[in-house]
Parts: structure tokens; sequence; C-alpha cells
């Protein structure tokens, strides 16, 4: 990318840091974007999600439900949730999960 003094392009310096900063972004979450993570809230209760890597879903202990993620983008809607499970619910108890009050 050449260098333009155009206030409006990036410089390949910048440009190179902001792909650095998304990859590590998307390194730490599993593809999902740590930002959108830390916005999102239940579409049911508007109240905080628990993210699971290793599911590749978003928990609200409030509403009881988990909303998958596929291909980076949470599904958000009750329709695409399930329900959690008496396992999850005890583990969220049991050690003060989000929302879980």
């Amino acid at each position: 990318m050449a260098e333009s003094k155009d206030n409006d392009k990036l410089t390949p310096d910048a440009d190179k840091s902001a792909a650095a900063e998304h990859a590590e972004s998307q390194k730490e979450t599993a593809g999902v974007d740590r930002r959108l993570l830390e916005i999102l809230v239940c579409p049911v209760t508007k109240g905080p999600l628990d993210y699971k890597p290793e599911t590749q879903e978003l928990l609200s202990y409030r509403a009881d439900l988990a909303f998958p993620i596929r291909d980076g983008v949470p599904l958000m809607t009750v329709e695409a949730a399930r329900s959690l499970t008496e396992q999850e619910r005890s583990r969220a108890k049991s050690r003060g999960a989000p929302g879980n009050t």
C-alpha cells in the first residue's frame, strides 16, 4: 500500500497495526469480536451474557438460555437459543456467574 498525504487513507504502519489488533481480538475470542461481546446483552432480560468459547455460545443465566455463535456471528433470537442444562445452571450458581442472582 502506497503512503498518501490524504488523511482518508491509512499508512502502511497504521494498516498493519489495525490488522494486528483485529487478529489479536479474533484470537482471544475464537472468531468472535471481543468488542461485540462487550456490548451484547440478553435480548430477553437485557442482562449480562457469559461467553463460552468451548461451545461457541453466549449464556444468559437469568433467561436460562444459551445463544449460539455461528461463523463468528451471535444468533440472538429466542428461536435460535437452547435452554441451559441443569448442570450449567448449578455450575453457574456455585461460581456466582454474572446475572445469576
